[in-house]
């Protein structure tokens, strides 16, 4: 497996996967992205209609006249009623008719009468072929919109299918290393047969249970869709099992052969012990992974996060942005430190961290290496390349916090978070700096002039991006936010990939609009893995919290007599690292939104506090041994050769500098951030 990132945009992806499959999933994802546009496309329509016809949202094109009388005449009609009085001899109560109740009733109806013949005439005046062809694309799309209210969770369930199988299919699911030898490969593949046979299992436990509840044919159509997913999983894993790859050379295990078991696999089999043999929940896996269809809006957002990433790296703009600084000839520390700086942002718009690792990760490290920088320090910086940014505007790990707690809001979170990422990567400067020799920079004469010649590249990106969300928001009125930017960032880098296609950045034979299309769904098979890795492994990150929440283990940490904010805080920064450590990081936010939160503010820990002291643990945590995320990512992209080839000699601190610089910049910062807030309102 080629797991060398590419750094010169080309119509190729890194993984051996048919390029039909990442057509499929980029039409899929596409498809998703109009439907999560489709309520903004139809209140603009309304919007337009109503300019366009006054009163639109009463117009009828085929209104019909209506039966009523105009011209009744009142008096004869309440002399006719009264006159009709016939008193009953057996009723006690029987009185004569009120004329005046009479007319009051048939003024009424001769109002309403006029109103609906008032209606129609203005039906008449306006009713037009163009009115009658808006009405009807107007209405379609509402009919459609609420009758496949729940078409999003299918789309979801039909992504993960087909993402998670390509995953399986080349190998790709997250592990802490690879498999060496053909044993090794059997025992990752015959855990992940084991692991999705169980989910069969308590999946068929779960649809034993809704045959009894009333309504439920819903949510059994979703477990059954969901038994066929795993099934198909296990037939993937068995046909792998039996045909092993003839690069895969002979072996036997070792004692670190576990390792090459995927994560989700470790947490599926924790999960799954737990519930068959300790608590007797054998329903309690599909259950907890079937969290992930009621909110498969987000899951789909994740995926359409990971196509962006993906678009980004097919384009030439990460080199184009490194050009800028090139010209000051800065030395490694240095531009570690302005690569930090720098791609905080992008981190946050490409949704979560482990997404820009792998889009613009192997850019990063070849340029810290070809400015001097050791493997260690490039590892580093290309590790936390993609964390720091996970604080800031609009990065989507904030919205889902903010969807699943109220106390919070996006925009103090926001606010607080930039001030926040200033320090930690204020504080990697100056460990870099005071930790690596030559970190002053010595610009050439004309640097700064050649730097901003080098800004007049990026013009045209930055047109053409500002020019589609203007259109956007000029044709649908949705504005670009945090909210929005799942929707709109796609159709940006879309856009931005028809734009690098031009003559000087394709293939000869190429066509523009055949270099797009091969650029774009060669994105998608590149997402297609990653998206199949990640969400196998935030589902089974979410099973791995049932445990926390079904057991006691929040009771014990946050006992009744507990009253210390001080304590709290202590025992929260320790766990929320752990959970960091071992788990996807929007997994752990649906687990601590369950489980920690509420028992840390009743405590009197602030709610922003709190959420904010959980993302930056969350950032030391997939920062951290034993999994460290974005390390397992990092090696993904710049290739295992690399990490084992990183320098062992020098000091202890340059031998582990992969490992040790994040820690010593992310453990300070979690300190501050978790203890000086509390001297404010907690003495």
């Amino acid at each position: 497996m080629n797991w060398r990132t590419l750094t010169v945009p080309a119509a190729k992806t890194l993984y051996p996967v048919h390029r039909l499959h990442g057509a499929l999933l980029l039409l899929l994802l596409l498809f998703t992205l109009l439907l999560g546009m489709g309520s903004s496309l139809h209140s603009r329509l309304l919007w337009v209609g109503e300019q366009t016809w006054p009163n639109y949202y009463l117009l009828d094109p085929d209104a019909k006249e209506p039966a009523c009388d105009l011209n009744r005449d009142i008096d004869a009609e309440v002399a006719k009623r009264v006159q009709a009085y016939k008193p009953d001899p057996d009723d006690l109560f029987s009185s004569p008719p009120n004329p005046a109740a009479i007319r009051k009733s048939l003024e009424s109806n001769l109002e309403l009468c006029q109103q609906k013949y008032a209606l129609y005439e203005q039906n008449l005046k306006h009713a037009t072929a163009a009115l009658a062809v808006y009405k009807a694309v107007e209405q379609g799309i509402a009919h459609f919109l609420l009758d496949n209210i729940e078409l999003t969770k299918f789309l979801f369930i039909a992504m993960f299918a087909m993402a998670a199988a390509i995953a399986a299919l080349d190998t790709d699911h997250i592990a802490l290393r690879l498999p060496r030898n053909r044993a090794e490969w059997r025992l990752s593949q015959g855990v992940q047969f084991v692991v999705n046979g169980l989910m069969v299992v308590s999946l068929n436990a779960y649809l034993g249970k809704l045959t009894t509840s009333p309504e439920s044919g819903g949510t059994m159509e979703l477990q059954y869709a969901w038994a066929m997913v795993f099934g198909l999983f296990m037939v993937i894993n068995a046909v792998r099992f039996v045909y092993v790859p003839s690069r895969i050379g002979s072996g036997s295990l070792s004692f670190s052969s576990g390792l090459v078991i995927p994560l989700y696999c470790a947490m599926g089999l924790i999960a799954m012990s737990y519930f068959f043999l300790v608590d007797g929940y054998a329903s309690g896996l599909a259950i907890y992974f079937g969290m992930m269809t009621n909110l498969s809006s987000m899951f789909i957002n994740i995926g359409l996060y990971v196509l962006v990433g993906m678009m980004l790296k097919q384009t030439r703009l990460p080199e184009l942005l490194l050009n800028v600084i090139k010209p000051f000839n800065l030395p490694a520390p240095m531009l570690a430190s302005v690569i930090i700086f720098s791609t905080a942002f992008p981190t946050a718009f490409t949704g979560a961290s482990g997404i820009f690792i792998l889009a613009v990760g192997g850019v990063v490290y070849d340029e810290l290496r070809r400015a001097g920088a050791g493997r260690q320090l490039s590892l580093a910086t290309t590790a936390m390349s993609g964390s720091l940014g996970v604080v800031l505007n609009p990065c989507l790990l904030i919205v889902v916090v903010a969807a699943l707690n109220k106390e919070v809001t996006t925009t103090e979170m926001y606010s607080w978070g930039f001030w926040i990422f200033i320090m930690s990567a204020t504080l990697f400067s100056f460990v870099v700096c005071k930790t690596e020799g030559n970190w002053k920079p010595r610009p050439a004469p004309g640097a700064l002039t050649r730097a901003i010649g080098e800004l007049r590249p990026l013009i045209p990106y930055a047109l053409v991006g500002g020019l589609v969300i203007l259109a956007i928001w000029i044709i649908l009125g949705l504005k670009f936010n945090e909210y929005s930017a799942p929707l709109i960032l796609p159709l940006v880098m879309l856009a931005l990939v028809l734009l690098d296609a031009r003559k000087s950045n394709r293939e000869d034979e190429e066509t523009r609009l055949q270099a797009f299309w091969n650029r774009s769904s060669a994105a998608a098979s590149d997402s297609a893995v990653h998206i199949g890795a990640l969400l196998a492994l935030i589902g089974f990150s979410i099973c791995m919290g049932g445990i926390l929440e079904r057991s006691e283990i929040v009771h014990v940490l946050f006992p009744e007599h507990l009253t210390s904010p001080w304590i709290a805080m202590l025992v929260i920064v320790v766990m929320l690292t752990f959970i960091g450590m071992v788990m996807d990081p929007f997994g752990a936010v649906i687990l601590v939104s369950a489980t920690i939160a509420q028992p840390a503010i009743h405590l009197g820990i602030d709610p922003l506090h709190f959420w904010l002291v959980c993302l930056v643990a969350f950032e030391l945590g997939y920062l951290s041994p034993p999994v460290a995320l974005n390390h397992l990512l990092t090696r993904q992209v710049v290739g295992e050769t690399e990490v084992l080839a990183a320098e062992r000699t020098g000091s202890f601190w340059h031998r582990y500098q992969r490992l040790l610089l994040p820690l010593a910049v992310m453990g300070p910062t979690l300190l501050l951030v978790a203890f000086v807030p509390m001297l404010f309102y907690a003495l």
